[in-house]
């Protein structure tokens, strides 16, 4: 049953946007739960420039089968042009946890 979660990194360019991506997924229950990591420096190469900016992360945990509604709504949200939308399998997980990002994101 863990095959079918999924955590989902973005990076935005300012606090208050991941609080408005993250409010969206959660209330839109495309996601059941979304950790902001703000402060964190990414340096990444754009358009043959290597730049050095902050960010913030966003940690979003949902069901695989949501993911592409997720991108699409992220892609929607999101500043960047090119953001940062990847999925990682979540392989196990505690039961009652899982069972809660079930029903909070059915």
């Amino acid at each position: 049953m863990t095959d079918s979660f999924c955590v989902v990194f973005v990076t935005v360019g300012r606090p208050e946007e991941a609080e408005t991506i993250a409010a969206a997924l959660v209330s839109e229950k495309l996601a059941a739960c979304c950790n902001l990591l703000p402060g964190i420096r990414s340096i990444y190469r754009w358009k043959g420039e290597i730049c050095r900016e902050p960010e913030t992360l966003m940690v979003i945990k949902t069901r695989r089968e949501n993911f592409e509604r997720l991108r699409r709504r992220v892609t929607e949200l999101h500043s960047y042009s090119v953001p940062e939308i990847i999925a990682l399998p979540i392989l196990e997980g505690h039961r009652p946890y899982l069972d809660w990002l079930r029903d909070e994101t059915a």
